[in-house]
């Protein structure tokens, strides 16, 4: 016979919990294998081109680790100005921002195998599906809390957590493009 599973959760809802325990949790495994992987590929395609050096790749690591650390920056900023009480820890940005080198990988690999128009039609793609992404991770973590605090669902407050959402969400694709538009020509 079957042993039955405990499906009991073990941990408290109310505080942050390790990935191994919500698989909803943010983690920075995705991001951080992304993050080296595009530097990776990022050299690849300078090779291809000839145009690679080991200042080139360099640049290229330390300026989107400088984007990824001026990104969180702006907005643990941006949440304090708008006095937006969230459970999102530094680590969690990390984890939410670092997710677009996946697709700027995929971007870079199409524009390696197929040229400029794959470039751009997987970008595209990548693009819409980070946007929403973000929108629907960050509404869930941010419009929750307002609900937990009380606030109106159509308090001005809420409006300034929803725009701070579409901000960041929106900053993706830019970034995706930036960091990635000048490795294929």
């Amino acid at each position: 016979p079957a042993v039955p599973q405990d499906w009991q959760v073990r941990y408290q809802q109310d505080t942050p919990v390790a990935p191994r325990f919500d698989v909803n949790a943010p983690d920075l495994y995705i991001p951080a294998m992304a993050f080296l992987t595009y530097i990776l590929l990022a050299g690849l395609a300078l090779g291809t081109q000839n145009r690679f050096s080991p200042d080139s790749l360099g640049l290229v690591a330390s300026s989107a680790l400088a984007w990824l650390v001026l990104e969180v920056l702006s907005v643990l900023l941006s949440l304090y100005l708008v006095t937006v009480s969230t459970e999102l820890t530094p680590i969690d940005l990390v984890a939410f921002a670092g997710y677009k080198y996946v697709g700027m990988i995929v971007g870079l690999v199409a524009g390696l195998l197929l040229g400029r128009a794959g470039y751009y039609v997987a970008l595209s793609w990548c693009c819409l599906s980070i946007f929403i992404f973000m929108i629907r991770t960050l509404r869930l973590k941010l419009l929750s809390e307002a609900a937990a605090e009380g606030v109106l669902v159509r308090g001005a407050k809420n409006q300034v957590r929803m725009y701070l959402t579409m901000a960041i969400a929106a900053a993706q694709p830019l970034f995706m493009y930036w960091l990635t538009f000048h490795l294929l020509r």
